[in-house]
């Protein structure tokens, strides 16, 4: 099973969270496993940064090569994956959650979040 990291999941892995299950630390320590980080959680994190509204210790800019060093692999936005987000019912109306969810679907992956919006949708979660 391939995994899709929420955007809060990324955070709180980066920062190391004890509010990331054992279960979700343990995929996301797991090299074996595909996981993956949507171009679109970035986005959602510089927006925040920017607006004063989250603050993480290391700087934005220090996240490719942690992603490069720990084997988690870049999920770009693609238009497809905007075909799809058009599909979505507006059970949530969160744009940033809308988008990995139409990713997670186009891309056959599993969302790694603790938020219970997305079980409103038809893709798998992990948590």
């Amino acid at each position: 099973m391939a995994l899709l990291l929420d955007t809060h999941t990324l955070i709180w892995y980066l920062e190391g969270d004890s509010q990331l299950s054992d279960i979700v630390k343990n995929r996301l320590d797991n090299r074996q496993e595909r996981r993956c980080v949507s171009a679109v959680s970035i986005w959602e994190m510089a927006i925040k940064i920017n607006l004063g509204k989250l603050k993480i210790r290391k700087p934005l800019s220090d996240l490719p090569d942690f992603l490069s060093a720990n084997a988690f692999e870049w999920l770009p936005l693609a238009f497809d994956h905007n075909l799809a987000y058009l599909d979505l019912p507006l059970h949530h109306r969160d744009p940033f959650d809308r988008m990995l969810i139409a990713q997670a679907s186009v891309e056959g992956l599993t969302i790694v979040t603790r938020d219970t919006h997305f079980s409103d949708y038809d893709v798998p979660i992990l948590w």
